[in-house]
């Protein structure tokens, strides 16, 4: 990952609904959570949730899809775990202090 996408990934995430949406989105698992749910989750209203999302989807930390009249949102996992390794690529000089494994949520089925 390169430092401006980095730097641009912290940027969406330094605001706390911002990082509360996102951590609802991780919570949530591969088959995200639509708007609707995510705004009831978080008590936000829609224009300002919409706001959010859109900081977070520049950064690629989310990513939506149109399902009939319902937009789902999930956490782009990739994007998660390239950022965590970037953070910790030169950990501990080289020593084994490497962090868990990569996120890689299950597929739970149907979606909701």
């Amino acid at each position: 990952m390169e430092t401006a996408i980095a730097l641009n990934a912290l940027g969406a995430l330094s605001h706390e609904s911002r990082l509360a949406a996102f951590r609802q989105l991780v919570q949530a698992g591969p088959d995200g959570l639509s708007v609707g749910e995510l705004r009831e989750r978080l008590g936000l209203p829609p224009a300002t949730l919409s706001a959010h999302l859109n900081v977070l989807r520049a950064a690629a930390l989310v990513e939506d899809e149109r399902e009939g009249r319902v937009i789902r949102v999930r956490a782009n996992y990739a994007q998660m775990n390239a950022l965590l390794a970037y953070l910790t690529e030169n950990c501990c000089a080289g020593a084994s202090c490497a962090p868990a494994a990569a996120c890689k949520p299950n597929k739970t089925g149907a979606r909701k």
